[in-house]
């Protein structure tokens, strides 16, 4: 045994190796493909989100030259604002489009090939954006804002969807808030080119607008070399052999049977079921506490009017008296305070949308007085600075990354699909309306511009604590259990229990809506 030892240890050790490093190869290939996916996804999102900002003034002046050399116009301030709010805020019902039809794109493509065909928007848009200042057209503008906005509004469904299929177990919660990080890039990004010394000056805007390609431009080239999702290739194709060749590799090494017997039980379960659609999920009774916290949450992450500050960050910073040569670096620092999501270890959904919204209240509230006194007090256009920042803090560090998570987790196999896409729908639909009247709040309401908001995070919290229940490390089941008291009150005990056991088991249909 002695002599054996030294030869066969050197190649246990190096078999451990081999092993080791294939695990590491895996781990590589899934954060590549969870970057390539986000490039086109989120980081989009956040992006577009910014870039509008630096070039304000100089597309409103291009608007008014328009009309003057086409009609001999000259249009009133309040004229032009009306434009710009066009052009920002079709951004948002792109995306309320683009939501619509991400369902039934990843149904028919897949959730990769979907990613990858959805840039034909965005290249679309990019060129409109491009050739708009020689065309002399601020409608081509308005149009590529309507096409990015589809492309975010689907990658924003799908990513999330591509990213809980592949992953493993593990590390689905930790992937499902790394939209919210990559988000928060996208804006930093944003900011950064948009700053005068790279595209955000007068002669470059054009390539400012159309900038977003790049990233395109990256995913359509690295996409392709990954897999598709392993649960898509299995459950909606029934193709097993290509399942097992894509866990394979997103693993990097054999796959464990517990995993494929997860996802054949999955394929069980739905099997002879069809997923349920938006509509029938307002008049089933054992849903309708889920749904209605869904739609809040979804509604008040852009009613709290935090994104439309990466819109229109150049109103608020000069209504707090903040200079016009220093407006540009500071917006800079609004999109690097969401990177908080990275920081801090999550104690609950709960509690962290609690929280952040309280926070926020406080914030606004701080930021009204701040404005009120700026003309008595030397340093409250400083102060009012700060709670610009620690206000997009507070959203950071809960509603964020929790909003997002929140359909996965309330809903079964066959409504999740409906429940995203009404979530998704109601968040768009409330960006493109603050984005609309922000810059008309700002302008009427000045020093009480943020009251609206503070009243929103005030209601949101309100909610979330009364109603909300804890869902973090918790099953279907359980969180079902939670909201039974609230879907039945008042009706009788057996058969509300019956209804829920129905819907636990992934059994629900249409005989359940009461």
């Amino acid at each position: 045994m002695l002599l054996y030892r030294p030869t066969s240890t050197p190649l246990h050790f190096r078999g451990y190796l081999a092993i080791c490093l294939y695990k590491q190869s895996s781990s590589l290939t899934l954060v590549l493909m969870v970057t390539s996916a986000a490039i086109g996804g989120t980081l989009q999102y956040g992006y577009n989100l910014a870039i509008m900002n630096s070039p304000t003034i100089f597309i409103q002046t291009f608007i008014n030259e328009t009309f003057l050399e086409r009609w001999d116009i000259q249009l009133e301030d309040y004229q032009v604002t009306l434009v710009w709010t066009i052009i920002v805020s079709i951004f948002s019902l792109g995306g309320f489009a683009g939501a619509l039809i991400a369902g039934p794109m990843t149904i028919h493509f897949g959730r990769k090939k979907c990613l990858l065909l959805n840039n034909i928007f965005l290249m679309a848009g990019a060129l409109l954006a491009l050739t708009s200042r020689a065309a002399k057209s601020f409608e081509m503008i308005i149009i590529s804002r309507a096409l990015v906005g589809i492309n975010s509004g689907i990658s924003m469904n799908v990513q999330p969807m591509y990213f809980g299929e592949s992953a493993p177990k593990h590390l689905r919660g930790a992937l499902s808030s790394s939209s919210a990080v990559f988000a928060a890039f996208g804006v930093a990004l944003g900011q950064v080119v948009g700053l005068r010394e790279i595209l955000g000056s007068e002669p470059c805007w054009q390539y400012l607008l159309a900038s977003n390609a790049i990233p395109g431009l990256m995913q359509l080239l690295t996409l392709p070399w990954f897999p598709e999702s392993p649960r898509y290739l299995l459950i909606d194709r029934g193709d097993k052999e290509a399942c097992i060749n894509a866990l394979r590799r997103l693993r990097g090494c054999e796959v464990q049977s517990s995993e494929l017997d997860e996802i054949l039980q999955e394929q069980a379960e739905t099997k002879g079921m069809r997923p349920r659609r938006p509509w029938e999920l307002f008049t089933d009774r054992s849903v309708r506490w889920q749904l209605i916290s869904v739609m809040i949450i979804s509604s008040a992450m852009q009613l709290c009017g935090n994104d439309s500050i990466y819109f229109y960050a150049s109103y608020v910073f000069r209504e707090a008296g903040i200079s016009d040569d220093k407006i540009q670096y500071i917006t800079i620092g609004t999109g690097s305070c969401e990177f908080t999501n990275l920081l801090i270890e999550r104690k609950g959904r709960r509690f962290m949308l609690m929280g952040g919204y309280i926070f926020m209240t406080i914030w606004a509230v701080v930021f009204t007085i701040a404005l009120l006194f700026e003309h008595y007090v030397s340093w409250m256009p400083y102060l009012s600075m700060a709670c610009i920042f620690t206000y997009i803090l507070s959203f950071g560090l809960g509603p964020a990354g929790v909003s997002v998570v929140l359909p996965t987790e309330l809903f079964n196999q066959t409504a999740r699909p409906a429940a995203s896409m009404i979530a998704g729908s109601m968040m768009w639909l409330n960006l493109f309306i603050i984005g609309m009247i922000f810059p008309f709040l700002v302008s009427e309401l000045r020093e009480y511009c943020f009251v609206p908001f503070g009243a929103v995070c005030l209601l949101s919290a309100l909610y979330v604590g009364l109603f909300l229940p804890e869902t973090k490390g918790k099953s279907l089941s359980a969180i079902t259990s939670d909201f039974h008291k609230l879907n039945f009150k008042g009706q009788d005990a057996k058969c509300a229990s019956q209804t829920k056991a129905q819907y636990q088991l992934g059994e629900v249909c249409l005989s359940t809506a009461l």
